[in-house]
């Protein structure tokens, strides 16, 4: 069981769990919430997460990214604890599981679902599988900002109301800001090994400068949401205690521009942190 745990990269799941979690709360605070779709949408957004970590694993193994120098945390593939079949078959079995519960959602929200679903899913395997691995070509910041973001809060909200406000796309960029803030961190800590290996991430092509600029921004401009929610729209003052983690974005922005190597592991793992805070208190702010 725990080389499977060590596999699924539990400290990835907020980056699929938060935006659920928000576009839940707004659904709430507009007058609609089911537990049970509340469930199910969290129980596929784990499943597809876990189902691309394992991917990812198997498909940076073959092309040789996960070396012996690799600065991350130990990979399954890369240790030897999961065998290349072995975890094929778990991944294509866990989308599976996804697809079952898509079932059930795609019959509440319909066409719609269903693109996002088997898009979720073709996103995750193409990230770094297949003959253009979007993560190699420097796609990866915009794929995470998209799915974890701009679709996946819209698409909770969807299944609650069956409409899509303007907000909720607002909210979508907000949590794709702080899921691509965990790329960046991801993606600066391996510059040094992806060159080596031809993966041309942003932190790769564009450099130190740009990765720090691009960090700065993801975990700055998601607080103008709460303040916006607040002034412009009347949502009312329970969600400014979200302001509240600001001073911990600047630590971790700080933390970014001293630490290196290996030490960045602690970094993204407090980036997960503060993405999921945030948008516990930013959710907590709009259901009361």
């Amino acid at each position: 069981m725990n080389k499977w745990i060590l596999a699924s990269r539990p400290k990835t799941l907020p980056a699929a769990v938060s935006p659920v979690i928000l576009g839940t709360a707004m659904a709430y605070h507009d007058g609609s919430f089911h537990p049970f779709i509340f469930f199910m949408i969290l129980l596929a957004a784990v499943l597809i997460q876990t189902g691309a970590n394992f991917a990812n694993d198997v498909y940076d193994f073959e092309k040789g990214t996960d070396r012996e120098d690799r600065l991350g945390p130990a990979r399954a593939l890369q240790s030897g604890l999961i065998s290349p079949q072995l975890m094929k078959s778990a991944m294509w079995k866990v989308f599976a599981l996804a697809m079952l519960i898509g079932f059930y959602l795609a019959y509440i929200g319909g066409w719609p679902i269903v693109i996002i679903g088997l898009a979720s899913i073709a996103a995750g395997i193409a990230y770094t599988g297949g003959p253009w691995p979007l993560g190699y070509h420097g796609l990866g910041d915009l794929f995470v900002f998209l799915f974890f973001g701009i679709i996946a809060v819209p698409g909770t909200y969807y299944l609650y109301t069956e409409t899509v406000t303007p907000i909720a796309f607002w909210a979508g960029s907000t949590m794709g800001l702080l899921s691509t803030a965990i790329l960046v961190v991801n993606n600066l800590r391996d510059r040094g090994t992806d060159v080596k290996s031809g993966k041309n991430t942003l932190a790769v092509r564009f450099g130190y400068s740009f990765s720090m600029m691009e960090y700065a921004a993801c975990v700055i401009l998601p607080f103008t949401f709460p303040l916006c929610l607040w002034y412009f729209w009347d949502v009312g003052m329970a969600v400014l205690p979200t302001l509240f983690t600001l001073p911990v974005a600047v630590h971790l922005l700080v933390q970014l521009r001293s630490k290196t190597g290996r030490e960045l592991n602690q970094v993204l793992a407090g980036t997960a942190r503060f993405m999921f805070v945030f948008t516990l208190l930013l959710s907590g702010g709009l259901i009361l």
